[in-house]
C-alpha cells in the first residue's frame, strides 16, 4: 500500500479543492447519501447507539448525514490526512461520542497499537479503489473481523468497467453529468480534469470491477452481498456479516 500512503490526498490544497467540487464531480453524490440514510433506517434504525466506523472519512460527510437521522450514533472516523480530519472535526463540532484517528489502511492492518472495537456499520466513500485487489481483500477481511454479527459494510466507490466499450460510454456519462451540474450551479471552470486524473495509469491500474469486489466479499463470508446503486463507474455496494 506504499503508493496509497503517499497520494496527493496528503496535500492540503488538493484535498480542499476536491471537497469544494464534490457535488459537481461525483455523479449522484447527494442521491448516494440519501440511499445511505435509507439503508441505515431500514436495517439499523430500530437500534440505538450503533457504533459506526468510517474508513477514509474525508470531511466526515457520511457520519454527518447519519447523525441527522440518529444522533445516538458513536462514530469512529479514520483518515490518513490530518487536514481532512480537521475538516471532519469542524463539520461535526458539537456532536458527542466521536473519535478521530489519523491512520492509513496499512496502519489499520499492521499497527497493533490501533485497537478498534467491533462495529454495527462500517462505511467508506471513494477511498478503497486506491488499493490493489489483494490489498482490497485484506481490508475487506479486516472489516469483516471488526463487524458485529449482523453488522453491515457499505462502500461508495468507482469501479472498473467490464469492457472498454462500456468504459468509454460511462466516461461520457460522467462528463455529461459534470456539464449538467455546472450549468445548474452556474459554475465556471474545467471540472472534467477529474476524469483525466481517473484514467492516469498510476490511479487507474488499481481500480477493479464491481463483480470482482462483490466476489471478494462473498468469499470472505459476507451475506446479502449486492450492488445497491450504480451509475456508470459510480457504485454503492456492500454486505452483511
Amino acid at each position: 500500500m506504499a503508493n496509497f500512503d503517499r497520494t496527493r490526498w496528503s496535500k492540503k490544497e488538493y484535498a480542499y479543492k476536491y471537497l469544494e467540487a464534490a457535488d459537481i464531480q461525483i455523479v449522484e453524490r447527494r442521491r448516494l447519501l440519501e440511499i445511505l440514510k435509507s439503508f441505515y433506517k431500514h436495517f439499523l434504525g430500530e437500534n440505538k447507539q450503533n457504533r459506526v466506523l468510517d474508513l477514509g472519512c474525508g470531511d466526515g460527510i457520511l457520519i454527518h448525514e447519519l447523525l441527522k437521522i440518529d444522533n445516538s450514533i458513536s462514530g469512529t472516523l479514520v483518515d490518513a490526512s490530518e487536514d481532512m480530519l480537521n475538516k471532519a472535526q469542524e463539520k461535526l463540532f458539537g456532536f458527542e461520542n466521536l473519535c478521530f484517528i489519523r491512520a492509513t489502511f496499512k496502519d489499520l492492518l499492521h499497527d497493533r497499537d490501533i485497537k478498534l472495537p467491533r462495529f454495527n456499520l462500517i462505511v467508506s466513500s471513494f477511498a478503497i479503489h486506491h488499493l490493489t485487489m489483494d490489498e482490497k481483500k485484506s481490508l475487506f477481511n479486516y472489516i469483516y473481523l471488526h463487524l458485529e454479527d449482523g453488522g453491515y459494510f457499505l462502500n461508495m466507490d468507482v469501479v472498473l468497467s467490464p469492457t472498454k466499450s462500456l468504459e468509454n460510454w460511462y466516461l461520457t456519462l460522467w462528463k455529461e453529468w459534470i456539464y449538467e451540474q455546472q450549468t445548474k450551479l452556474k459554475s465556471k471552470g474545467d471540472y472534467t480534469d477529474i476524469i483525466r486524473r481517473y484514467i492516469e495509469p498510476s490511479h487507474y491500474r488499481n481500480i477493479d470491477t464491481l463483480a470482482d469486489q462483490l466476489k471478494a466479499l462473498t468469499d470472505i463470508g459476507f451475506r446479502d452481498v449486492d450492488c445497491f446503486y450504480r451509475y456508470g463507474i459510480f457504485s454503492f455496494y456492500g454486505g452483511k456479516k
